[in-house]
C-alpha cells in the first residue's frame, strides 16, 4: 500500500534503488540504472527523494569508465539507531546498532525470565537507556526484541510460552513502542539468530538453513530460499516440543515444562543435562560432578561440558546421549526440509565438539544420502551477538519494506511513528 502522494510505481522504484544501495550492489547512478533496469530520469527522481529523506548521501567521485567520473552513493547507516534485545531463560542481552545492523554497543545481565514481563521489560529499558546515554545521538528508528518462546509475529505478543510464566499475550510491543516512540517488532529468539547468521555469519550465502539453539530449551529457526520462514502464525521451528515417546524408551516418564511428556528439550536440553548430571552426582556415579555439586550447590549444562573436557565418563555419556537424541530429531527435519546447512548455537549447542560430533553422526546416519550429500553441520561462530544482529536486520527489513517505506519516507524518519509495526 502506498501513502497518498507516492504512486505505486514510484514506491517500487524507491524500494529497488534503496535495496541496491544498502546491499552495495550499486554505488553510482549508472550502476543503479543498469541493475534496476530503470531510465536515467526515473533514477534521478527517485534518488532525489532518497537523498532528501536522509537515507542516502553522496560521496567522492568514483572511477571513470571513459567519460565523466560518477559520484558515489552510500546508505546513511548513521541516520538512526535500532535498539535490540535478546531475552533468554537466564539472561538478558541488549544492544544498539546502526541502520546496517552493525552493533555499536551491548550489555548482558543475568536474569530469570520467570520474574515476569513487567520486571523483565523494566530491566530491558534500563539497559537500553544506558546504551543510548553512552552511544550516538541519532534518533531511535525502531526496536527489535527476541523472546524464548512462541510469538504471534503480527501482534508482537508471546503465546503460551512454556518457560515464561505470566507472559502469555503480554503487549510487549505496546509498552516499548510507547517508551521509545518508535515501531517495535517482537519475534522468537531463534528466528533472530537464524536471520543474523544468514545476513552476517557463516550462513551468509546459504539459502536453506536450520539454526538450532540448544540452551535451557531447544528451538530452531528455518530459512528457506534465503527468507526466514515463520509459518502461518509465527511458531515454525518449535522443535523442542516434538514428542520422542516412540523412539526414546524412558521418554514417557519425563515431564516437560509445557505439560506434555517426552519432549525433545525435556530429554536433551540444558535443563535435562543439569537434571541428569545432578542425579549422577547424587548417586556417586560421577565423583567429578559430585565435587562440583558440593562446591556450587547446583549443576548446569556448562558443568557437564567442563567435566567432559576433563574426561569424566559420565559427563561424556550425557553429552553423547543428548547429541544423539537431538541429531535423530534433526535427521527427520533434514529429510523433510533438505537444508544445505545446520548451525548449532545457544550456551549448550555451541559448547564444544563432543556434542557437535554426536549430533553430526546421528544426522548423517539417519538422513537420506541425497539430503546429506552436501550438508554442512557446524557451530555458530557469532556467539551471543548473532541474536542482536538478527533483531536489527528484522527491524530494518520491516522499515525499508515496500509496505512501510512509503508510509514514512516523505517525513524523513520513522521515529515518532510507533504504529508502523502494526500496519
Amino acid at each position: 500500500m502506498a501513502e497518498p502522494g507516492i504512486a505505486p510505481d514510484q514506491l517500487d522504484g524507491l524500494v529497488t534503488l534503496l535495496d541496491l544501495i544498502r546491499s552495495g550492489e550499486a554505488r553510482t547512478r549508472p550502476e543503479l540504472a543498469r541493475r534496476a533496469d530503470l531510465g536515467r530520469t526515473v533514477v534521478t527522481q527517485r534518488l532525489g527523494q532518497l537523498l532528501a529523506s536522509g537515507l542516502v548521501a553522496e560521496g567522492p567521485l568514483g572511477p571513470s569508465t571513459g567519460g565523466r567520473a560518477p559520484r558515489q552513493l552510500r546508505f546513511r547507516a548513521d541516520a538512526g539507531v535500532v535498539l535490540v534485545a535478546e531475552l533468554g531463560a537466564t539472561s538478558i542481552t541488549a544492544g544498539v546498532t546502526d541502520l546496517a545492523g552493525e552493533l555499536l554497543g551491548h550489555r548482558s545481565r543475568t536474569w530469570d525470565i520467570a520474574a515476569g514481563p513487567d520486571a523483565t521489560l523494566a530491566r530491558v529499558e534500563a539497559l537500553f537507556d544506558g546504551l543510548l546515554a553512552e552511544g550516538p545521538s541519532a534518533p531511535v528508528w525502531g526496536v527489535g526484541v527476541g523472546v524464548p518462546g512462541p510469538v504471534e509475529f503480527a501482534s508482537g505478543r508471546p503465546m503460551a510460552p512454556p518457560i515464561m510464566p505470566g507472559w502469555d499475550g503480554h503487549p510487549v510491543r505496546d509498552r516499548l513502542a510507547a517508551r521509545y516512540d518508535a515501531p517495535v517488532w517482537v519475534d522468537n529468539d531463534v528466528n533472530m539468530m537464524a536471520l543474523g547468521e544468514v545476513r552476517s555469519g557463516l550462513a551468509r550465502h546459504v539459502d536453506d538453513l536450520i539454526y538450532v539453539k540448544i540452551g535451557t530449551g531447544i528451538g530452531a529457526g528455518l530459512v528457506s530460499g534465503g527468507r526466514l520462514h515463520r509459518g502461518a502464525q509465527g511458531c515454525a521451528g518449535d522443535i523442542g516440543h516434538i514428542s520422542l515417546g516412540g523412539s526414546v524408551p524412558e521418554a514417557a516418564d519425563v515431564v516437560c515444562r509445557c505439560g506434555n511428556t517426552g519432549c525433545l528439550e525435556a530429554l536433551a536440553g540444558g535443563g535435562a543435562l543439569a537434571r541428569d548430571a545432578t542425579a549422577a552426582a547424587a548417586s556417586g556415579r560421577s565423583p567429578v560432578l559430585a565435587a562440583r555439586l558440593a562446591e556450587a550447590g547446583m549443576l548446569d549444562a556448562h558443568d557437564v561440558g567442563r567435566a567432559a573436557e576433563f574426561g569424566d565418563p559420565v559427563a561424556v555419556e550425557l553429552l553423547q546421549r543428548a547429541g544423539a537424541i537431538v541429531g535423530e530429531t534433526l535427521a527427520a527435519l533434514v529429510n523433510f526440509f533438505n537444508p544445505s546447512m545446520i548451525l548449532l548455537g545457544g550456551r549448550v549447542g555451541a559448547s564444544g565438539n563432543l556434542l557437535l560430533a554426536s549430533i553430526r553422526q546421528a544426522v548423517y546416519r539417519r538422513s537420506l544420502p541425497l539430503a546429506t550429500r552436501d550438508l554442512q553441520v557446524g557451530l555458530s561462530p557469532l556467539s551471543d551477538r548473532v541474536g542482536l544482529r538478527g533483531a536489527a536486520f528484522m527491524v530494518v527489513d520491516e522499515l525499508f519494506s515496500r509496505e512501510r517505506l512509503g508510509r514514512w519516507i516523505t517525513e524523513g524518519s520513522p521515529a515518532g511513528r510507533p504504529a508502523l509495526a502494526a500496519g
